[in-house]
């Protein structure tokens, strides 16, 4: 399992592997497993991409993002001008019409609102903005219309998880109440974690999904351990490297015990 120390080296690389981010412009601080983002980038995209590589790194366990988006340059946009552009995306994008959505552009952050067929048609609404010139961010206020069974959302989902063959799906749980779905239990990495996020979201009726799944790095360290090895040898190393742990610090105390017992026999007359 990674230290505190070990996540944000990664993390710091990992930003500066990302060629779409200036990560000289932005501070990582991890605690406990949760890593923070802080500082301020020029674009909303490059924000959202910082966010990704920050996920994109092994046995980090939450992320908090505090970074600011600084409009530099012809990067600055009025609202007026904004607000043209997104209702032009519009018009030009496959899963949206212009009277489905509704938009407000207010000091840069443009407010999604509206009422849509389907949860993937919400998610193209917030991905078709966030790279427009002059955005700071999007708020998606865009409702799903659902008129399906709990039930029958809550097969949908499970059958999805199975489909995509999630090596630890039979240890996510999934309860749906009306339209909001939850899910709980834990998966091994980020990936894992959207991939069942994202099955949620596609099923037919869906309004909501809260998103309980914890990410066990120590957990997808061991499996793939024992997958390797096999259980009893991996059983027996533990066994044996616990032994020589107790062993040498048997021998750090003995070593202690005699250099004091010299120091007193030198301090004798």
């Amino acid at each position: 399992m990674k230290t505190d120390t070990q996540l944000q080296k990664d993390a710091i690389a990992e930003l500066k592997w990302e060629p779409s981010v200036h990560a000289e412009h932005i501070g990582v601080e991890v605690v406990d497993g949760v890593v923070t983002l802080t500082g301020h980038v020029n674009t909303y995209a490059e924000k959202i991409n910082a966010e990704h590589a920050a996920e994109r790194v092994a046995g980090v366990k939450a992320l908090a993002v505090e970074m600011n988006v600084k409009l530099t340059g012809i990067s600055k946009r009025t609202d007026s001008d904004i607000a043209h552009s997104v209702q032009n995306v519009l018009l030009w994008t496959t899963f949206l019409t212009k009277d489905t959505v509704k938009i407000m552009v207010e000091d840069g952050w443009v407010t999604l609102t509206g009422e849509v067929e389907r949860a993937f048609q919400r998610t193209a609404a917030d991905r078709a903005f966030r790279y427009l010139l002059g955005v700071k961010g999007v708020a998606n206020q865009i409702t799903v219309k659902t008129s399906i069974a709990s039930s029958t959302i809550k097969a949908d989902i499970e059958a999805a998880l199975k489909r995509r063959a999630t090596a630890e799906s039979d240890k996510l749980s999934v309860a749906v109440s009306g339209s909001e779905v939850t899910l709980q239990g834990s998966c091994h990495t980020w990936a894992e974690r959207e991939l069942a996020s994202d099955a949620s979201w596609n099923a037919p009726g869906v309004r909501s999904v809260v998103d309980n799944i914890t990410i066990s790095y120590q957990c997808r360290v061991m499996k793939e351990l024992t997958q390797t090895m096999g259980n009893g040898t991996l059983q027996s190393h533990l066994v044996r490297a616990g032994k020589s742990r107790v062993a040498v610090h048997r021998r750090q105390r003995h070593a202690c015990s005699v250099q004091s017992h010299q120091c007193l026999d030198t301090a004798q007359p």
